[in-house]
């Protein structure tokens, strides 16, 4: 047989040929390719005739326009897809917009100066603890002998001409009167101070809250857009709110060695993990205290943080979306959140020690520590810790997409050397295409144990090569079943040694 046929074999004329054609490779495996869901709500300008469909949001200024500015869908996105370029990359990020729930409400926020003014200086707010967004500064300048109404028009013009705050304002002549762009529960979680940057002059200022944010919408429409896609991994913006956490897990499902459910299915295995964040300085345990069966749900904590939560999930899918794009069989441990207001009282929290870390994540809750003025991972996992399994199969999320990688890899090859092909007996001679027997099926299985290794997803390509068992179905003459075991990759968490030191005495010469 030619190596090619691009010219035909019966030309002898002096002649060059080149032939294009169509080629499928799919046999060489590679990472499972993440692609990010985000959850959340436009602003309540954007409400009226918001299209609820699945959207691939590539930059943010896409975000802003579709949701408007300072929305939790932009607060999102400015870390997942930054304008300085960075956050996740190429991995695709799928906005599925939220319509806010019937009889939410914004959270309002009043700044009532006092005083009058003795000096010039400039003040700041702190508006969900950063002093600007995109380059815009929360800055005012006081002048000598300002009024409290003066003051209070350039707070409110401050605010409404920084195009990505999450909050407009309203001047009242006495106060600044600040409310969120969106209503709901999450906007309860946005903070607001005034610094004064070490030069009073004369001015202080209270922030009282005048309205509570609340409501909740449910998420299961959006979920159910999901269909044939595989989002891997999904932001919720709802942070600790439980009756998402719930829905989220019923969607997904769990992977039960008999019957699997939800995402986890057998004929569907298009499951996801599903970040939320929380900035609590405690507590956390009881958020995941009834959840020991749940493999879905991971918070991402940024303990004593005055940023939005729903933040400090977005910082950890691009760590996370990152590693397991292009380092499956590496975890995020050590890995610093990008961008994260910073921990106002870190050593006053319930994280701030390793005894406390170490019986937090016996709870279920993923654990930082704050150093260099940034957050930075120790343990990024799910709330699973079944009583009497130990260690947990699903407790680390980088264990969960090492099984969804090697489901990935075999998933193709299947789908290439199998699926559609007629079955052959191992000692049949056969001369034509898309035919699959027993034993060669097994040898492909073979060889991606040692792909799996080498890739060090696996540990032992032996053990998984000797387990593996093929063979046609009992009831069912169409049916070609496959069995194998595999030990995931070990993983230097603790690191432990022990030495013997003693006295070096002198000796007699």
């Amino acid at each position: 047989m030619a190596i090619s046929n691009a010219v035909d074999l019966s030309r002898v004329s002096r002649v060059l040929g080149y032939k294009i054609t169509k080629g499928n490779f799919n046999n060489v495996t590679s990472n499972l390719p993440q692609r990010i869901a985000v959850l959340a709500e436009a602003n309540t300008a954007n409400q009226a005739g918001l299209s609820t469909e699945p959207v691939e949001v590539t930059t943010l200024s896409q975000a802003a326009t579709l949701y408007g500015y300072g929305s939790p869908i932009y607060t999102i996105m400015r870390i997942l897809r930054p304008t300085s370029g960075g956050g996740v990359g190429g991995v695709p990020v799928i906005v599925y917009p939220q319509l806010a729930a019937g009889g939410s409400v914004a959270e309002v926020l009043d700044v009532t100066p006092t005083g009058t003014a003795t000096g010039n200086a400039t003040h700041t707010l702190l508006i969900g603890g950063r002093e600007g967004v995109e380059g815009q500064r929360y800055d005012f300048t006081v002048g000598s002998d300002d009024t409290v109404a003066l003051i209070t028009a350039k707070i409110t013009s401050i605010v409404n001409s920084v195009l990505g705050s999450p909050m407009t304002s309203v001047d009242n002549t006495t106060k600044a009167t600040l409310t969120a762009k969106w209503t709901g529960a999450t906007s309860n979680a946005i903070t607001l101070e005034v610094l004064t940057n070490g030069k009073p002059v004369g001015m202080s200022y209270a922030v009282v809250s005048t309205a509570t944010g609340t409501g909740v919408p449910t998420v299961t429409p959006s979920l159910n857009k999901f269909g044939d896609d595989w989002n891997t991994i999904l932001v919720n913006s709802y942070n600790s709110e439980p009756s998402v956490l719930n829905e989220l897990e019923a969607f997904n499902g769990i992977p039960d060695p008999t019957t699997p459910t939800g995402r986890f299915a057998s004929i569907v295995v298009k499951p996801f993990v599903a970040l939320f964040g929380n900035t609590d300085t405690n507590g956390w345990e009881s958020v995941m205290a009834a959840r020991t069966l749940e493999v879905t749900n991971t918070m991402c904590p940024a303990p004593s943080s005055k940023g939005q939560p729903m933040e400090a999930a977005a910082n950890m899918a691009v760590l996370f979306s990152f590693q397991a794009n292009n380092n499956p069989h590496l975890d995020v441990s050590a890995k610093f959140y990008p961008d994260m207001p910073i921990a106002s009282n870190w050593t006053g929290t319930s994280m701030a020690t390793y005894e406390q870390r170490d019986f937090l994540v016996k709870n279920g809750v993923s654990t930082v520590v704050f150093t260099q003025n940034k957050f930075q991972v120790q343990d990024f996992i799910t709330s699973y810790r079944p009583v009497g399994e130990t260690p947990p199969q699903y407790r680390y999320c980088s264990n969960i997409m090492i099984d969804l990688n090697v489901f990935f890899g075999y998933h193709l090859l299947e789908q290439i050397h199998v699926i559609d092909h007629a079955i052959a007996t191992d000692i049949d001679t056969v001369s034509v295409g898309n035919v699959i027997k027993p034993k060669q099926w097994k040898s492909i299985v073979r060889a991606y144990a040692l792909d799996l290794a080498n890739r060090s997803l696996i540990a032992d390509a032996v053990f998984m090569q000797e387990s593996i068992l093929v063979g046609l179905g009992v009831s069912n003459p169409d049916r070609l079943e496959t069995f194998f075991r595999y030990k995931r990759r070990n993983y230097a968490r603790i690191v432990s040694t022990t030495v013997e030191a003693g006295f070096n005495f002198g000796e007699l010469s």
